[in-house]
């Protein structure tokens, strides 16, 4: 069946909206997400600022993991490099995992955003060596309840953890990833991939590629697939969806490029980012407003009909994939995400299924 979950950001465009509201709404939003027949939530890793505020997400997936009973429950992502110790990621990993019966899906990430590294200390020509480090410390901590460390970041002694491992963790690690450098690193952990889609589809399928043929190198088994993390809004009226989209669209690719500093000229200069240099110069060159209506037109937006059409689109190019929604951002208020949840999970999901399963069939 194919896989469709939601995903969380916890931002706010809007400075009279308080923090609390926006942790009431996505936390009600994930709840409702298992009534509707969703299959997994998500929430980020963000600090210091009204773009995204979610300092610890296994800490709220742990209380979304008390109000629900079959949902599985994602990091997109635990930002390796701000968490000094691998040792307390791995162990707030197995906890989780045992109070939601095995429900934690992991994913991992590297960051970007030098707002968010100088308050932790962390120098991003560092970011690269300590998540390959960390990663595979806290993989081999999971699975098999005990951690050690060779260094040079976290070097430690064999040490087992408390509680162990409630349940294997095979196909449910992922590399959450936009560089090519990220996503060849995943396959070397052998995780899953979740790429947030800020092009369309068909533009994404070279990198695509060549993370499948390296997965069947490495490993000589073809990959898993793609998890397609992709902004949502669907509504019943095709002009409010889609002046809709790109309003909030817009809103939150602009806050997303002056976190990010998606335009700056620092990506060059900077050990392990230089792949996003020629991201950056293409914003410069467009502007950041043509720059976020191509990331408009890369989401899942409008009628129901029209984002069913998408969906077909999109696994004519790719096969199989897996789906991740973003239901709110940009400035969306709490009752227009909920509607467009409920009409995406109650027109959508049943006939996206339908056609993916007969086509899968069909290729068989």
């Amino acid at each position: 069946m194919m896989h469709i979950g939601l995903n969380f950001g916890f931002g706010k465009l809007d400075p009279e909206v308080s923090d609390h509201e926006v942790y009431r709404s996505e936390t009600e939003l994930a709840v409702l997400g298992e009534q509707l027949g969703y299959d997994s939530v998500w929430a980020v890793e963000h600090h210091f600022s009204d773009y995204a505020f979610c300092p610890d997400n296994l800490v709220w997936l742990s209380h979304v993991a008390a109000r629900t009973t079959t949902i599985k429950l994602g990091t997109g992502a635990v930002i390796l490099p701000w968490n000094t110790q691998p040792l307390r990621v791995a162990e707030k990993l197995l906890m989780v995992d045992h109070l939601s019966e095995g429900r934690v899906l992991f994913g991992m990430g590297r960051g970007l955003s030098r707002k968010e590294f100088v308050p932790f200390g962390v120098p991003l020509e560092e970011t690269r060596d300590r998540f390959d480090e960390s990663s595979k410390m806290i993989i081999e901590a999971i699975e098999t309840g005990y951690i050690a460390g060779d260094g040079p970041y976290f070097a430690m002694p064999r040490t087992q953890l408390k509680p162990g491992p409630y349940a294997p963790w095979a196909d449910r690690i992922f590399t959450v990833a936009g560089s090519h450098d990220s996503m060849m690193a995943g396959v070397n952990n052998k995780c899953r991939l979740m790429s947030f889609i800020l092009r369309p589809v068909d533009k994404m399928m070279p990198v695509f590629q060549a993370y499948q043929d390296y997965y069947l190198e490495v490993w000589d088994e073809q990959a898993p697939p793609v998890s397609l993390n992709v902004a949502m809004y669907c509504h019943e009226d095709e002009k409010v969806a889609v002046d809709g989209m790109y309003e909030y669209v817009g809103n939150f690719f602009e806050a997303n490029v002056a976190h990010y500093e998606m335009d700056g000229v620092h990506f060059a200069n900077t050990k392990g980012y230089e792949r996003y240099a020629d991201n950056a110069a293409l914003i410069r060159d467009k502007g950041v407003s043509q720059a976020g209506k191509d990331y408009a037109d890369a989401a899942l937006y409008g009628t129901p009909q029209m984002i069913l059409d998408k969906l077909v689109w999109i696994q004519e190019q790719m096969g199989q994939f897996e789906l991740v929604l973003q239901p709110s951002f940009g400035g969306m208020d709490h009752d227009t995400a909920r509607r467009s949840v409920e009409l995406f999970a109650t027109e959508v999901m049943p006939k996206a299924r339908q056609h993916y399963a007969s086509q899968l069939t069909a290729a068989r």
